[in-house]
């Protein structure tokens, strides 16, 4: 059976548009389940051990701002944390893609869910033929926001026959840490090209150039 995995996460709310939540972004990483990645998991698992963190769940995010149980360590265990995580993505055979609202553009939470909805269709439409390929399209998510989880029923459903949905712990899957790193750093991005990278963001990253160099162009490079 041919299996297809897609691990979904989201930064942002369908609240009002604010300068502290200006955009809603959705991060999809796919993985075809006959490319073997099980060597790239070890890398990443000893990785960690190495840098005294086993089987820790990634955050991104807080690990850039120095928040939650990142909050006792240093820039430079900070640092190694995401270039382990950014390490693995660069060797790993996967792929993502992303949809981003700007939140000022729209009136209101229902203007969002349509956009989301229309864009996501449409990246199916364009890849209908890949999708068909398989014979189980297995969607995960961890049911973070119920406006998010009824528009992926949605459209999955609607479009393909061969959709299996899958609530996620996010400890227990890499992938979804990956999707969740893709987010914080699209949501970087777009704060980088507007000036309003914060004081942890500026420090924690150096300069735009290492920024673009080190993580943005990787990335890119992993675009579906």
């Amino acid at each position: 059976m041919k299996e297809l995995s897609i691990f979904i996460d989201e930064s942002g709310d369908f609240g009002e548009y604010s300068p502290i939540s200006p955009y809603y972004i959705i991060s999809m990483v796919i993985h075809n389940q006959e490319k073997d990645i099980s060597d790239n998991f070890i890398f990443l698992e000893n990785r960690l051990s190495n840098l005294g963190f086993p089987q820790h769940c990634l955050h991104a995010g807080p690990i850039i701002r120095r928040e939650e149980e990142y909050a006792f360590y240093d820039l430079n265990t900070r640092q190694k944390l995401l270039k382990t995580l950014m390490a693995f993505v660069r060797q790993t055979d996967i792929r993502y893609t992303y949809i981003c609202i700007e939140k000022k553009h729209v009136s209101d939470s229902v203007e969002i869910a349509g956009k989301l909805g229309k864009k996501l269709s449409s990246f199916i439409h364009e890849n209908y033929d890949f999708f068909l390929s398989f014979d189980c399209v297995k969607v995960y998510y961890d049911n973070g926001q119920i406006e998010l989880s009824r528009i992926l029923s949605s459209v999955f459903n609607s479009l393909l026959d061969n959709v299996v949905f899958r609530r996620v712990i996010p400890s227990d899957y890499r992938l979804f840490q990956v999707a969740d790193l893709i987010c914080t750093m699209k949501l970087t991005e777009m704060k980088m090209d507007n000036h309003a990278l914060s004081k942890s963001e500026q420090s924690f990253f150096q300069d735009e150039r290492t920024l673009k160099k080190n993580y943005f162009k990787p990335l890119k490079d992993k675009l579906f």
